[in-house]
């Protein structure tokens, strides 16, 4: 189902979310591959999500129960983890015409939220530890034991889930957030509030940036090669402070102001007082307070017109406790030579904001081969693909 519309309407579907956060059973028999749903429609009503003039927006897989993180084979096979579902998922499109006929749930892990691909293998960290299963896509029917790459990190829930990615430097990114809402744990561990990065087989390990107090969600500028991340904002200070970042880090070993500072000029009321905003790097956009920004990526390809390219587009998740929802959405940043000129809604309809109801969370951004996108909901159960079909033409 291909939609175009500009116009809100009541939510009639309501998924419930789990506060418990329950952990499987590691020698738990893994379960088999669901059957073939390519000619089942989905139920998901997309007509109410707002896309811009010349997109739409299909229904790539559903009944993916927590989609979170994504990542793509060399084959093809889109691998998606989960944070409370404890799932990995593998996803096939065997007839390439952009709806999945084959899902596999690859493995019972605890909170595998992220997931990378390299070199023909999968990445998968868990709170503590990261796995890696070699020759991944020739052995989906028959998924071997995977090989622990490190099982030393973090162990603390909170904040404690990971968004791992390869950077153009061949080395593995690893985020450490912290385990709280506010409080200065590097004096506890210097690896809490950081993002990490480490060699594939998980040596030469060290800080790649300090300050960072949770992120979900990076990727790398596709001409500058610069590492850019969202960084959700701390809780409790109210509705409209402080904001949630997009983050640019220009240099090994910058620090981007947590528990201090928070987008780069709100004191914390606890911790301010040690040192002030001024020593710490500014977000190169505040973004809204609460938002909940996850999974962002540039898009350089082919398809979208080209006042898109090489843009920030984030993932929204939504906010949980704020008085009235905000986020649920996809927005995008526009830059000029690393400055942002704007901070604009291109998807959004998730929330209905009359009556507070949802239908969906957006987490993860990927974009395809042919320059269209997926998004991951782990509220809706869901990945769509957004694709450009209006009359411009994207130049190279």
């Amino acid at each position: 189902m291909a939609i175009m519309t500009n116009k809100y309407f009541g939510l009639a579907v309501m998924i419930s979310m789990g506060l418990l956060f329950s952990c499987k059973d590691q020698n738990a028999q893994k379960e088999t591959p669901l059957v073939q749903y390519d000619e089942i429609p989905s139920t998901l009503p997309i007509d109410r999500l707002n896309l811009r003039q010349g997109f739409k927006i299909e229904v790539y897989a559903d009944s993916i129960d927590g989609a979170r993180s994504m990542a793509i084979g060399e084959n093809g096979t889109l691998f998606v983890g989960t944070r409370n579902e404890n799932k990995v998922y593998a996803i096939q499109d065997r007839d390439n015409d952009f709806r999945a006929d084959r899902v596999m749930v690859l493995d019972s892990l605890e909170v595998p939220n992220g997931i990378a691909y390299k070199d023909g293998a999968l990445y998968v960290a868990e709170v503590g530890r990261l796995l890696r299963y070699d020759d991944i896509e020739s052995k989906l029917d028959e998924l071997p034991s995977p090989e622990v790459v490190y099982d030393d990190y973090p162990t603390e829930f909170h904040h404690g889930w990971k968004y791992i990615a390869f950077g153009p430097d061949g080395k593995l990114y690893v985020p450490v957030g912290a385990p709280c809402n506010i409080c200065d744990s590097t004096v506890v561990d210097k690896r809490y509030a950081s993002i990490t990065r480490m060699d594939p087989d998980g040596s030469n390990r060290e800080i790649y940036a300090h300050g960072v107090r949770n992120t979900v969600g990076f990727t790398w500028h596709p001409e500058t090669k610069e590492l850019w991340f969202t960084d959700n904002g701390r809780d409790m200070m109210g509705d409209d402070v402080p904001p949630c970042e997009l983050n640019r880090i220009a240099e090994q070993g910058q620090h981007f102001g947590y528990p201090f500072c928070h987008g780069g000029d709100v004191e914390d009321p606890e911790f301010g007082k040690r040192r002030p905003c001024s020593e710490f790097i500014p977000p190169v956009q505040q973004l809204g307070a609460h938002v909940a920004p996850l999974g962002v990526k540039f898009h350089s390809g082919k398809m979208f017109p080209e006042l898109y390219k090489n843009h920030a587009f984030i993932a929204e998740h939504g906010s949980w406790n704020r008085s009235s929802k905000v986020g649920y959405k996809i927005s995008m940043v526009k830059l000029d030579d690393n400055e942002a000129v704007s901070y604009e809604t291109f998807i959004d309809g998730w929330l209905d904001e009359e009556s507070q109801e949802r239908f969906g969370r957006p987490v993860d951004l990927l974009f395809l081969k042919d320059g269209s996108m997926l998004i991951s909901d782990d509220f809706g159960d869901a990945i769509y693909r957004v694709s450009y079909v209006g009359d411009e033409v994207a130049m190279d």
